[in-house]
């Protein structure tokens, strides 16, 4: 499989079918124009939403016929089997920014989880409902999710081969997130990339874990 970072919380991964699965669709000049980041130009067969807010759940932006999974439980489609796992948008239980979905799901044998806009820390019970992780995208920039002192703990709960960081501070973001500098200062196991799409399959997964820094592509 291949994965692909546009930005902000939103990734093309592609299957070695061909299969095409875009997570959290932004919407390009939101917000006043804080979403900096370019027109979506792939056409997915599926689309994951974590929760409905226009830098997350913006599907009118998309081209194509595709399905689209934005509920928890188990939903198959297209012979993939999502599981999608409730949590909070914030520290008091959805009283601030309501729920998100969190997804976790197997892409030629790699298990990838995206935790949407996870705005708390995880219990050992969320921790056994997300289950086995190889891949894990997670929010970093604080504000409206986890900062990275939290996300620290979150990886440590679930214990993923791979990290790549998602949803802070760039040049095309104009939300007043942290920038990745303070997620990854005086980490060792950090790997700049250099790129915007990298190819992971079962048998490359790294032995000791690893943070992946993605350029974001648009």
């Amino acid at each position: 499989m291949k994965l692909k970072w546009y930005g902000h919380a939103s990734f093309l991964i592609t299957a070695d079918n061909g299969l095409k699965i875009i997570t959290d669709p932004y919407e390009p000049g939101g917000y006043d124009g804080a979403i900096g980041y370019g027109e979506i130009p792939d056409t997915p067969d599926i689309v994951l939403c974590s929760h409905d807010h226009a830098d997350h759940g913006y599907t009118k932006g998309l081209k194509g016929e595709f399905e689209v999974v934005n509920k928890s439980g188990v939903t198959v489609v297209k012979g993939i089997e999502f599981k999608g796992v409730e949590a909070y948008h914030d520290t008091e239980e959805g009283q601030q920014r309501g729920t998100i979905i969190i997804y976790t799901f197997a892409i030629d044998g790699v298990n990838i989880c995206h935790l949407g806009d996870l705005g708390h820390e995880i219990d050992d019970a969320l921790a056994e409902k997300i289950g086995d992780v190889d891949v894990l995208l997670i929010p970093v920039g604080g504000m409206f999710t986890i900062n990275g002192n939290v996300a620290d703990r979150v990886i440590e709960k679930i214990n993923p081969k791979i990290v790549i960081p998602m949803h802070y501070k760039t040049d095309k973001c104009g939300f007043p997130l942290a920038r990745i500098e303070e997620f990854i200062d005086r980490k060792r196991n950090v790997s700049l990339m250099a790129t915007d799409e990298i190819a992971i399959t079962k048998e490359t997964l790294p032995k000791n874990q690893m943070i992946m820094l993605l350029d974001h592509a648009l």
